[in-house]
């Protein structure tokens, strides 16, 4: 009896393995590969930030192959080109990182923290080999910043001496060329300045006259889905809106994405995408995202796939998103800490489409 009954007992967990490996197989063929692109501060791998979302996505979809991109040797480089370099390269060197990497030969969803969801944006733009099916992008400066972002962490030396140096003047020569956060730089009281000594943003936002890359807006059009995510109570990017591509005029007024030329005349393919642009709010403050709202609003609608390959959506037909999160909080950022947010509950306008933000309570 006690051989019949061993017998079973491991025959019951021979199955239960096999059948295991089956749904892990199939995971893994079905989620597209998942790469990350960390923001300011941050490194590829820190383990309270990229390293950890990077768990939470392999746990959520077992089987997935995720990269977080590292530019330079090392995580000090890594960290150190975050803040000084030329934008227009890093992308160039992402772009033949990426292509080397046998996993992402069919293509990947990619998801960009602040100004890493910029540079993502800019290698879909520029190369697009290997394809991005779907680009998620949280807090990531679109329209450009109006001041040079604060230190997330203060005694971070490499982001003071950053601060210093944009001081001389962000659009002289010597700090366009030498200091990423100036390359994004818009001033809305010296747009000829802006448009004619900026070397990377007036570009990658087609907004050069004689200079529109058809390319640029073909890459993005042909996006599957492009989700922006801004953060309710925003205060390290200025306006928290240009996560959304809201930029100022020069008058200093707000001017939402649909307003502009850029949407109006479509410089970026952003009108062709139609529904396929969704605009989302998080909850608290820059980079700190729940693992509760990650789950809910990112995985399972953009990155995660059925049984049969196909990957899940929102309804486009309502034009109404519900986001909702709880207290557990990532925050992705250099300073390795984690957040909470408590907000009481909140509505965001935006046009289009209608935004409905609810945080649930304790």
């Amino acid at each position: 009896m006690r051989k019949t009954a061993m017998r079973k007992f491991f025959l019951s967990l021979y199955f239960l393995i096999a059948a295991w490996s089956t749904i892990a197989s199939a995971y893994k063929q079905a989620n597209k590969p998942i790469v990350l692109w960390h923001g300011m501060g941050d490194t590829c791998c820190n383990p309270e930030s990229m390293g950890r979302l990077k768990d939470l996505i392999q746990r959520l979809l077992p089987g997935t192959f995720v990269h977080s991109i590292q530019v330079g040797e090392g995580s000090q480089e890594d960290h150190e080109a975050g803040f000084f370099g030329q934008v227009n390269k890093q992308i160039d060197l992402v772009c033949e990182q990426l292509a080397s990497i046998p996993e992402l030969a069919e293509g990947f969803n990619g998801v960009g923290f602040s100004q890493g969801g910029l540079f993502l944006r800019g290698y879909v733009q520029r190369c697009n080999r290997p394809a991005v099916h779907r680009l998620i992008t949280f807090g990531s400066p679109h329209g450009g910043v109006t001041d040079i972002p604060n230190c997330m962490n203060p005694s971070d030396l490499t982001c003071r001496l950053m601060r210093s140096m944009v001081r001389y003047g962000a659009y002289s020569g010597y700090v366009q060329h030498r200091v990423i956060q100036a390359q994004y730089f818009k001033d809305p009281r010296n747009i000829q300045g802006y448009l004619e000594r900026n070397i990377f943003l007036p570009n990658i936002n087609n907004e050069l006259q004689d200079a529109r890359n058809t390319t640029y807006r073909d890459n993005l059009a042909a996006l599957d889905a492009f989700v922006m995510v801004r953060f309710a109570d925003d205060a390290m990017v200025k306006p928290g809106e240009t996560a959304w591509f809201w930029t100022y005029a020069e008058d200093g007024v707000l001017v939402p994405l649909v307003n502009q030329t850029l949407y109006k005349e479509d410089w970026l393919g952003l009108r062709k995408l139609g529904g396929r642009l969704k605009f989302l709010v998080s909850p608290g403050q820059h980079m700190q995202i729940s693992d509760e709202f990650f789950e809910a609003q990112i995985v399972w609608p953009y990155l995660a796939a059925d049984s049969h390959g196909n990957h899940y959506d929102t309804d486009d037909s309502s034009n109404i998103i519900i986001i909702s999160s709880n207290d557990s909080s990532i925050c992705i950022s250099g300073s390795g800490t984690a957040a909470t947010s408590s907000d009481s509950a909140a509505s965001v306008a935006a046009t289009p489409p209608r935004l409905v933000y609810q945080q649930e309570q304790k």
